[in-house]
């Protein structure tokens, strides 16, 4: 082992001096080279002995520190010992497990005994002050305020400690409310009865009050001891307002309404002749009377006494307690509600008297709301109102909907029934505008009508379902009447329906108009009532409710689909995200924005105001091609002989052109009559097209067509006469405009005779020349006449049609 510890030793001697004294050179610093091998040598020497020093250190400690270990572990063995020992003999026990059970059965003892000690310490405070407060409240009652406040506040700390003590004590809970609750009503009691001594004496609620000083004096202690008493629970309320729930009603107003409940009461039940169910609007301005005769007493009186009390507190935010005016709704609400609820029962069954009575209620709430500035002490949220309560919490909202539905369909069945409900109304809209059926304008008002019956419902989901259930169905029901009427007019007007003549299995029926102008009216109601309607609803979803609708609207469809694309729950009622979407807008629930409620309705609408308008254009098209049928046979133009001076400035329209003329005319006048501008010149546009390519291909193009000078100048004097009737109807140069390819023709066509001089305009024998050259000389010459449509071939096809055209 030691050799081998030699040679490595060796070996690294070895290499260390291979590695410093690689050449000759490296000998001159040998002496530095040892001097600094041994001043490693000796800074080794002396770690090794601070190792040491530390190990032995060390060593010294751990066994000192075991040391300490075996001795703590002797004197807790010696304790331990005398423990058991001790136990043993306070326990009788003869082991010490057993001792130890013993033990903690008489430690938990103990403690039982120590709550049940607390419990009855606080049942004898809550008895004390109870006692207290009985003792004084019919002596001084304002001595008796302060023991019943202090045992309010106790029953309101222990069931806000009930939930850190996991529900440990709730038949004390129980107890201490019950007492509260108990000595609260006496001392209501006490206190009510002693007010309503004074307002006796004051003479409430006659008109005249006598408010002198002694008694303005006791009617504002009666007031702030009942405001006092109650603080503890308006403090509660206000602390956690629920809009769902009743507001409370000051203890002041709630004894000074029960004359005016009484007197209620009296008017409004039995068999008097106020009492009418058929009324409602009697009693709900009785309750609007109330608040305009004593609005103001309570403004002056009662007022003051509210803000001096309750304007440092959390109260001072809620309007129901500061305000007097909403303290006095709130005070009357009671009585009203119970008629209503009363009420609703009895004409459920009675759809006329529930819609009235419901509009009516709705009227009230808004009455409450907007004039009087009620919110029910909700602040942001503001009150719901009673028609919420008897359509949410009393759940009339179905029975409701039902009738509005029934009345709703009745309306619109009495809208579309009689003959003349389809008649173009020229007077209703602007001149400028196309004109809809009066069946359209109808269904628009009561579609309005019934909007503004749901705009003041507070719940969302209501809004959604009349609007689903009732007015986009009514939509959808006349979209389905007018496809029909369009539908027959093709079906009337089809080859297999003519050849019938109309005749079915239970003898000969007289069918509808479908050519002239009765055809052409029977579209325009289709057109009209569709372009109308379709207006409408793009107004509508500009309009700030049903905007506000729509935003609702995509925010619980966003946040009710899940991010597999999933819903979580029905978006309104049985109405899921994918139902609402197919009846309003397929952009519900798109992160992407966009749409609007009756994108899909109106969709609709758009898709048949379009068919028609191509029916419309088709019809006018297919006549107008039927009365050019002598016209396009006509051959005369080759025939024509020379004008004398002045004949050729009065050509008259050929004859075979007066009944296509006519029949434009009288077509043209009626659209212009029945429609705005832009359909009027889209239909017109696709009409004048349809008559230049017969005009070109009939008349103008056929092989056996030549024409003479004359008859050039015939044939485009018929042409402009029928510029004249579209420019007449449609707008200064809109027959031009939709013949260009055929008026660039006639300038050709018309062109005179022979060779031009200098500085003259080009004549037909100079245009021939150029034109037939080659492409070129004819696009420069077709340039200079301003011709741009016609191509090179076209411009020569037309002038091979001169028979005057010289080589």
């Amino acid at each position: 082992m030691a050799d081998v510890q030699l040679s490595s030793r060796a070996t690294r001697v070895e290499d260390y001096l291979n590695d410093k004294l690689q050449n000759t050179a490296d000998l001159e610093g040998l002496d530095i080279l040892l001097e600094n091998v041994q001043t490693q040598q000796e800074l080794l020497k002396q770690q090794l002995l601070e190792a040491e020093k530390d190990l032995a250190e060390s060593n010294k400690a751990s066994e000192a520190h075991s040391s300490a270990l075996l001795q703590q572990a002797r004197t807790f063995k010696k304790q331990q010992a005398d423990v058991d020992r001790r136990l043993l003999i306070v326990t009788r026990s003869e082991t010490s497990d057993d001792a130890i059970g013993k033990f903690d059965a008489d430690i938990k003892a103990l403690q039982q005994l120590d709550v049940a000690t607390g419990y009855v310490e606080l049942l004898a405070e809550v008895e004390d002050l109870s006692a207290e407060a009985r003792r004084n409240f019919k002596s001084s009652p304002q001595a008796a305020l302060q023991p019943y406040l202090s045992l309010q506040k106790l029953a309101i700390a222990l069931k806000e400690a009930q939930p850190a003590a996991e529900d440990a004590a709730p038949h004390l809970v129980d107890h201490v409310e019950k007492t509260a609750q108990h000595l609260w009503k006496q001392m209501k009691d006490a206190f009510a009865s002693d007010f309503e001594k004074v307002l006796t004496r004051m003479k409430w609620p006659a008109k005249d009050v006598a408010m002198t000083g002694p008694l303005e004096r006791e009617w504002t202690e009666g007031v702030e001891k009942l405001l006092e008493l109650q603080e503890p629970e308006l403090n509660i309320q206000s602390d956690h307002i629920n809009p769902y729930a009743e507001p409370l009603v000051l203890l002041p107003l709630e004894v000074m309404v029960k004359p005016l409940d009484l007197r209620f009461q009296y008017h409004f039940s039995g068999d008097r002749p106020t009492h009418k169910l058929d009324k409602p609007e009697y009693f709900l301005s009785h309750i609007m009377g109330l608040l305009n005769a004593y609005d103001e007493f309570f403004a002056t009186y009662l007022q003051p006494l509210l803000r001096k009390r309750f304007k440092t507190s959390n109260l001072s935010m809620t309007s129901i307690f500061i305000d007097s005016t909403s303290a006095l709704i709130t005070a009357l609400l009671p009585m009203l509600r119970r008629k209503v609820f009363s009420v609703i029962p009895q004409i459920a069954k009675q759809p006329q008297l529930l819609s009235h009575f419901i509009h009516e209620l709705m009227s009230f709430d808004i009455s409450l709301r907007d004039e009087w500035g009620y919110d029910g002490g909700s602040g942001v949220e503001g009150w719901k109102g009673l028609t919420w309560e008897v359509l949410v919490k009393k759940d009339w909202f179905g029975r409701w909907l039902e009738v509005e539905k029934t009345f709703a369909l009745s309306r619109y069945q009495n809208i579309i029934d009689p003959s003349e409900s389809f008649e173009i109304d020229y007077e209703s809209v602007e001149p400028s505008a196309t004109k809809p059926t009066n069946a359209a304008i109808r269904v628009n008002d009561l579609l309005e009508t019934i909007r503004d019956r749901y705009r003041p419902l507070p719940s969302f989901s209501q809004k959604l379902r009349f609007l689903i259930d009732i007015q986009i169905a009514i939509f959808d029901l006349f979209h389905i009447r007018l496809v029909g009427f369009l539908d027959e007019y093709l079906k009337d007007t089809s080859s297999l329906f003519s050849t019938v003549q109309g005749v079915s299995s239970s003898g000969t029926k007289q069918k509808l108009p479908t050519e002239g102008l009765q055809g052409l009216e029977r579209l325009i109601r289709v057109y009209g009532s569709a372009e109308y309607l379709e207006k409408k609803m793009r107004d509508w979803s500009d309009d700030v409710f049903f905007l506000e609708l729509w935003e609702e609207l995509q925010d619980r469809a966003r946040a009710n689909t899940t991010s597999q694309g999933q819903e979580k729950q029905n978006l309104a009622g049985n109405m899921t995200v994918k139902h609402v979407a197919d009846k309003t807008s397929a952009a519900v629930g798109n992160e992407e924005g966009g749409g609007a409620l009756f994108d899909e309705t109106a969709g609709a609408y758009r898709r048949l105001r379009v068919r028609t308008e191509g029916v419309i254009t088709d019809t006018f098209v297919q006549q107008i091609r039927s009365s050019f049928s002598a016209y396009s046979r006509m051959n005369p133009w080759s025939a024509l002989s020379s004008p004398s001076a002045g004949d050729e400035l009065n050509l008259a329209i050929s004859a075979e052109l007066d009944a296509p003329t006519q029949l434009l005319s009288s077509y043209l006048s009626f659209l212009a009559n029945a429609l705005a501008q832009a359909p009027l010149r889209r239909i017109a546009r696709q009409v004048v097209l349809a008559m230049q390519a017969l005009l070109w291909d009939h008349v103008l193009m056929p092989q056996y067509h030549n024409f003479s000078y004359m008859g050039a100048k015939q044939f485009g004097r018929d042409v402009r006469g029928i510029w004249e009737v579209v420019d007449r109807f449609v707008g200064v140069g809109q027959g031009e405009v939709g013949m260009r390819r055929l008026a660039e023709g006639l300038v050709l066509l018309e062109l005179d005779g022979g060779g031009a001089g200098e500085g003259e305009a080009l004549k037909l024998g100079d245009v021939e020349k150029r034109l037939f050259r080659d492409n070129e000389s004819g696009r420069e010459v077709l340039e200079e006449m301003g011709l741009e449509v016609l191509s090179e071939s076209e411009a020569r096809s037309i002038l091979q049609k001169r028979i005057d055209l010289t080589g």
